[in-house]
């Protein structure tokens, strides 16, 4: 990699993560690597980029002045890292996936594992978040491709890949456990523990399109941590059935009587400009 390239890549991370130490770890550099490539850069130019902190790094004046043209010129060279991937047969590159915990947990072992047998040599880096976070990853192209909740941003290009069912979750043994289907009037009138992902709440979704509030106790966006909850008896929930796969608590999952569902799909933010690894990895996504 020519040594310019690498310096603005150094300067662009780092302003991207507010950190020398987080750049040298997405760059696979040393942390004094970083500093020293910045500083060069610097001195070259007779500027001070960046102020460096206690706290982090923030862009001077300068600094901010140049990092649009900073940018481009690293989207650029990107942009032939692509064409030359694509002219080995992907014999490299990266994938940046945002993603929740029920796909990062029972869908993309099995996506990648696939997709690994082959192109063995591409790399992968997850981000595990809410919707919202997610969703913001894309819109800023800190993931290239990102698992969300359907409807999405209208900017965005998406991928519809599956209808999950929401569940009521009680501990075992549970009065309610002999119903055939839970009402959601039943699942107010006990401590609640809601699960909530950033702003699109689903599980809230349902009580108010009933009309009703549920008593909540405890509110997360951890799926885990409710059953966790939920087995110690300290209430009831509402979840996804995607995440309710292969289960190591003691809980009971019951049917409510309205339907309730999430849409799951894969969101970026232009399919046309995506990676030739990117591509290629959304024609692997029927091996969930």
């Amino acid at each position: 990699m020519d040594m310019n390239i690498q310096k603005y890549m150094a300067f662009d991370k780092a302003v991207e993560y507010g950190s020398f130490t987080k750049a040298a770890e997405i760059l696979n550099y040393s942390q004094s690597g970083i500093s020293r490539m910045i500083h060069d850069l610097e001195t070259d130019w007779k500027v001070v980029l960046l102020e460096r902190r206690k706290s982090g790094i923030k862009l001077t004046s300068d600094g901010t002045k140049l990092l649009p043209y900073i940018q481009k010129i690293c989207a650029e060279y990107e942009k032939l890292q692509m064409e030359v991937d694509e002219l080995n047969g992907l014999q490299s590159g990266l994938i940046r996936i945002g993603t929740f915990s029920s796909v990062a947990t029972h869908w993309l072992p099995n996506i990648i594992r696939e997709f690994q047998r082959a192109y063995p040599n591409i790399d992968y880096e997850l981000l595990l978040g809410d919707y919202t976070e997610i969703e913001q990853w894309i819109s800023d192209g800190r993931v290239d491709c990102g698992f969300l909740r359907l409807p999405t941003c209208s900017d965005f290009e998406t991928i519809f890949l599956e209808q999950d069912r929401l569940l009521a979750i009680l501990p075992e043994n549970h009065a309610l456990q002999s119903l055939e289907k839970i009402p959601v009037t039943a699942l107010c009138s006990e401590p609640f523990m809601l699960l909530e992902k950033g702003e699109k709440a689903e599980i809230s979704e349902i009580f108010e399109r009933c009309g009703l509030t549920p008593n909540v106790h405890f509110t997360t966006w951890d799926d885990y941590a409710i059953m966790s909850m939920v087995e110690s008896g300290l209430g009831i929930s509402i979840l996804p059935e995607l995440i309710l796969r292969r289960v190591p608590y003691r809980i009971a999952a019951k049917e409510l009587d309205v339907p309730a569902y999430r849409k799951i799909g894969i969101a970026l933010r232009s399919k046309k400009n995506a990676s030739p690894a990117v591509k290629r990895f959304l024609e692997y996504l029927q091996y969930r």
